[in-house]
C-alpha cells in the first residue's frame, strides 16, 4: 500500500481526519474536564489549538459515525450543487441557440 498523501506539512493524511478528530475531541473533553489548558490539550492531542478549535466547531458532540454521514453529505451536496450550476449553464446556452444568438 502507497504512503498516504499529506495536505500539507504537518497535517493529517485525509482518511483519518473524520475518525482521527472525533476521537481525539473525546479525548480532549476528558483532559478538559480535569482543568487541562488548551494549548496543553492541543499538545497531547498533536495538532494546534486553532485546528483543535475547529474540529470542535465542526465535529463537536458528534459520534463517529455522525461525522462520516455528515461529510459524506457534504460532499454528495457539493456535487449535487455542481450539477445544478452546469444544468443551469447549459438552459442558458440553449436558450440563446433557440433565439438564434450564437
Amino acid at each position: 500500500m502507497a504512503a498516504p498523501r499529506l495536505l500539507r506539512r504537518g497535517r493529517q493524511p485525509r482518511y483519518t481526519i473524520i475518525g482521527d478528530s472525533t476521537r481525539k475531541l473525546r479525548h480532549g473533553d476528558e483532559l478538559a474536564a480535569k482543568g487541562t489548558d488548551v494549548e496543553e490539550i492541543a499538545r497531547q492531542l498533536d495538532v494546534s489549538v486553532p485546528t483543535l478549535y475547529n474540529w470542535r466547531k465542526q465535529y463537536g458532540g458528534m459520534k463517529a459515525d455522525d461525522a462520516k454521514e455528515f461529510k459524506e453529505l457534504k460532499n454528495e451536496n457539493a456535487l449535487l450543487k455542481k450539477l445544478l450550476a452546469e444544468a443551469e449553464l447549459e438552459k442558458a446556452a440553449l436558450k440563446e441557440i433557440a433565439k438564434g444568438k450564437f
